[in-house]
């Protein structure tokens, strides 16, 4: 599929061909030990050298966790860089979770970073935090529409904490995290197969019957594997709009390296389940 087409397009392309899974790429401390490497630049490159030579062909998408590369300064970056460049020469799109979020020339700059097309860091999506108010992510859903890449916003996240702010009532009586679902909703309006922006929610979470989910738009889900959830709790918690469902998986692949062939066993045994809990819905 061309470059040239929207984010959601391409997912869609992506996950129908390769099946429907993203693999987080989060080269924590104990995760370099359990692959017997140190906690140091040259443990890092290792260790994300591996996993884009064993999976970049192979998965739909990708999402590295940037502050895991950050915590090592301009080595770490530079890794980061590269490790995006592979993933994507390959064919894999990149979701960059770095959750960034801000008012005016500074979410502008932070969009630059990551979905401007000649950045070092450009990556085909891109998760945003909204709690400044949605309309302060305009730079980067503008950037995003003319780059041709995606959004991810944080709408119902997995963790605990999340559901203060996120499940909090306004005054019409929608709660946030509805509220951002709504207005990821009208930016897909109309976008076929499916648009670009889409919001992250929990696949943790249980029944979310109560929330519109189909947003036309896709929807980031991790939680899968180590978390707790299985691919089997995705049609009971998306209902109807499981099919854009982009299930995340970090440790649940990620242990089964150093070993390539063992990896690619992984993440093809977690898309393969997906596929058959997505299809018997």
């Amino acid at each position: 599929m061309s470059p040239q087409e929207p984010f959601g397009a391409r997912l869609r392309h992506a996950m129908d061909t390769r099946g429907p899974l993203c693999v987080g790429i989060d080269p924590h401390a104990s995760l370099l030990a359990a692959w017997g490497l140190n906690d140091d630049i040259q443990g890092l490159e290792s260790f994300t050298r591996t996993v884009v030579e064993a999976l970049a062909d192979q998965v739909a998408v990708f999402k590295p966790q940037s502050a895991f590369f950050e915590r090592f300064g301009s080595r770490g970056v530079a890794v980061l860089e590269r490790a995006v460049a592979g993933l994507r020469a390959a064919g894999g799109l990149v979701v960059m979770d770095a959750k960034r979020g801000d008012i005016g020339s500074t979410m502008a700059a932070y969009a630059e970073t990551y979905l401007r097309k000649d950045a070092p860091l450009f990556s085909d999506a891109l998760t945003v935090s909204p709690y400044l108010g949605y309309g302060s992510l305009k730079p980067a859903v503008d950037l995003a529409r003319e780059s041709g890449a995606g959004l991810f916003v944080l709408a119902l996240t997995s963790n605990p904490e999340g559901a203060e702010v996120q499940r909090a009532v306004r005054a019409d009586g929608r709660s946030i995290g509805a509220t951002m679902l709504g207005h990821l909703a009208a930016e897909n309006a109309g976008a076929a197969p499916m648009g670009s922006y889409g919001a992250v929610v929990g696949a943790t979470l249980g029944d979310l019957s109560t929330f519109e989910l189909d947003i036309n738009g896709p929807l980031l889900a991790p939680g899968i594997g180590a978390q707790g959830a299985t691919p089997a709790d995705l049609p009971r918690v998306f209902g109807a709009a499981v099919r854009n469902v982009v299930p995340n998986v970090s440790r649940g692949v990620l242990k089964a390296g150093p070993d390539a062939g063992a990896l690619r066993d992984a993440a093809a045994r977690f898309a393969d389940e997906v596929r058959a809990a997505v299809d018997a819905a």
